[in-house]
């Protein structure tokens, strides 16, 4: 146990973060400042919490944040008081989108320091407006034992909040009195000998798991003699990205339907486990033909939609019954569907199977369900052959083509964080199948910025596998404060350099030259190697499709390094409109 008895914040500080521990804290992130000191020197003195040192607010929240997401465990954020919790919102905004555990504890001036232009000090109560799943002020320090204990039931309310119902961000502002050193303070210093610790923390340990679920026979017997059912899989980073595979493919098999896994799904990287796993939906639906006879009947839908706009637009356009398995509270619906919510997480759904019903004579809609699955498996064969095709005889440097090298290139259970923008896009469209047992992850929450790109991958990486980052240029430009980290550990960082924003290519405002590329593409003249060099990060200009793959496999093991892809935006862009137009045309059998 770690209580520090030297003064009144001291104590209380050390208090929180020793309850906070005891729940399964294990890190904590800290920005320099003297507001937090307490709480920072409480944190960087236990035994048993690593605390990592970053300069930067806004990179310190989305390094918690991609360190969160790969461990499930609320990592906690300190920062001092004024504008330096403000650089967390962007990150926080992300945690709630994404459901993602933070707590955050921003050190605050005490209530006579605030609204007297006193240094330092803003309204820092509610400052993230309705993010957070749960926020609250605490008192000024106390050394009461009702105060005391008030103080460990708020930490263990908070931990719980960070995770149930929905994972996400819990905001406690903390304001301090001076001494913020630990001055030694005799009347403080004389409670260590009363203080019975084990009657204290009696209850405080970690939260129990959640119990099994029981599904009605009815939803089972609607699904079963569905004739035409499909599952669609959204963007996934599960713990065990394995056994989430595992569940989904056990339901596909039950029902005979196929999985739609999207780019940012594990699905796609543990493909013997799915027989029924269908890749190339973005491409085979944009042939109207194609997508009105793979029209479904029923969708279960596994957490949040992909990203692919053409699936969505399909979706709306046929309308059918869809529901939606999520443990989440949130609307996880932006297309307002005909949708009914399902509580519950996919393992849970995989465990709630009935025994299947006794065989019987293949009927009608049988035979009428395999053709149709049938159908899908074919157009999705017949799409993926036409890509590997495609892409193996071009020798360019194509922004598209960088993942479908990854996708078969990369070591095994690579770590990969894939970039807002055109990276994601490509990777739903050209990511092919493999049993690379590869976790993707990426801020698709909702927020779907590129704040944070380069510190949330650092985040995954650290103390982890060897990672890749797959980015373009301006989100790594706009986060390179995440450079100045140490990593303890490894980060690949395949940079598409096209000189500006590719994905505003693809949009409507690209036929605007008046304001198109100062404005939107923004075109930025770095120099990758020089920018390297400042912060002491390898870096190497790809020059062919054979130099990336020799670079991939194997990784390093530490450092971070950036593999610089140098591509022609109006060409990527010309290319994919052209593919899309080839894949709309063809004729599928």
């Amino acid at each position: 146990m770690t209580l520090d008895f030297r003064n009144l914040n001291m104590l209380w500080s050390s208090l929180l973060i020793e309850t906070l521990q005891r729940l399964g804290l294990e890190t904590t992130i800290i920005c320099p400042g003297s507001r937090s000191g307490p709480l920072a020197v409480a944190a960087a003195e236990h035994l048993h919490i690593e605390a990592i040192p970053i300069l930067d607010e806004r990179s310190a929240a989305f390094f918690a944040l991609g360190l969160a997401r790969r461990t499930g465990i609320p990592v906690a954020l300190i920062c001092t008081s004024g504008t330096a919790g403000a650089n967390f919102y962007p990150a926080i905004i992300e945690a709630h989108e994404g459901r993602v555990p933070l707590l955050i504890l921003t050190a605050d001036r005490p209530p006579e320091l605030r609204h007297c232009h006193a240094g330092q000090a803003i309204d820092q109560v509610k400052m993230f407006a309705h993010y957070p799943s749960w926020q609250a002020e605490l008192s000024l320090p106390n050394p009461e034992p009702e105060r005391l204990a008030y103080l460990r039931q708020t930490m263990v309310y908070a931990w719980m909040r960070s995770q149930r119902p929905t994972p996400g961000p819990v905001h406690l502002n903390i304001p301090f009195r001076d001494p913020l050193a630990p001055i030694p303070d005799l009347k403080t210093q004389s409670l260590a000998s009363g203080f019975d610790a084990e009657h204290f923390f009696a209850a405080v340990q970690t939260q129990p798991t959640l119990a099994r679920v029981k599904i009605p026979e009815t939803i089972w017997a609607q699904w079963r003699q569905c004739e035409r059912g499909i599952i669609i899989a959204g963007p996934a980073q599960p713990l065990q990205a394995k056994e989430y595979c595992v569940a989904i493919a056990t339901l596909a098999q039950h029902l005979n339907w196929p999985i739609l896994a999207e780019g940012l799904s594990p699905l796609r990287n543990f493909a013997h486990l799915n027989p029924l796993l269908v890749s190339s939906y973005d491409l085979m639906l944009r042939n109207s033909d194609l997508a009105h006879r793979l029209t479904p009947n029923f969708v279960i839908r596994i957490g949040e939609l992909p990203t692919s706009k053409i699936l969505r637009s399909w979706l709306q356009k046929t309308d059918p019954l869809q529901w939606l398995i999520a443990p989440e509270h949130h609307n996880l619906d932006p297309l307002h569907s005909r949708i009914k919510h399902l509580p519950l997480s996919i393992q849970q759904l995989a465990e709630a199977l009935p025994r299947p019903p006794i065989a019987q004579d293949q009927s009608e809609q049988d035979r009428s369900a395999n053709a149709y699955i049938k159908q899908w498996l074919t157009a999705d064969q017949e799409t993926r052959q036409d890509v590997e095709q495609t892409l193996a005889k071009t020798d360019e440097l194509l922004e598209p083509k960088v993942s479908w090298v990854l996708s078969q290139y990369l070591p095994s259970h690579t770590p990969l964080f894939i970039a807002n923008s055109m990276p994601v896009r490509d990777a739903e469209s050209f990511w092919q199948p493999n049993d690379l047992n590869i976790q993707p992850y990426g801020n698709r929450g909702g927020a779907n910025g590129i704040d944070g790109t380069l510190s949330t991958a650092l985040g995954i990486a650290h103390r982890h596998r060897p990672t890749v980052l797959l980015t373009g240029d301006l989100a790594l430009l706009h986060d390179t404060n995440g450079f100045l980290h140490s990593l303890e550990g490894h980060l690949t960082i395949i940079l598409i350099n096209n000189n500006g924003g590719g994905i505003f290519e693809m949009l409507p405002i690209a036929q605007f030259d008046s304001t198109f590329e100062t404005f939107f593409a923004t075109p930025q003249q770095v120099d990758f190697a020089q920018l390297g060099a400042t912060h002491g990060v390898a870096h190497t200009c790809i020059q062919s499709w054979e130099h990336l793959i020799q670079l991939i496999n194997p990784l390093p093991t530490e450092g971070i390094r950036v593999l610089e892809v140098r591509c022609d935006r109006k060409l990527d862009t010309q290319w994919r409109r052209q593919q899309f137009q080839h894949f709309s045309d063809i004729k599928f059998t």
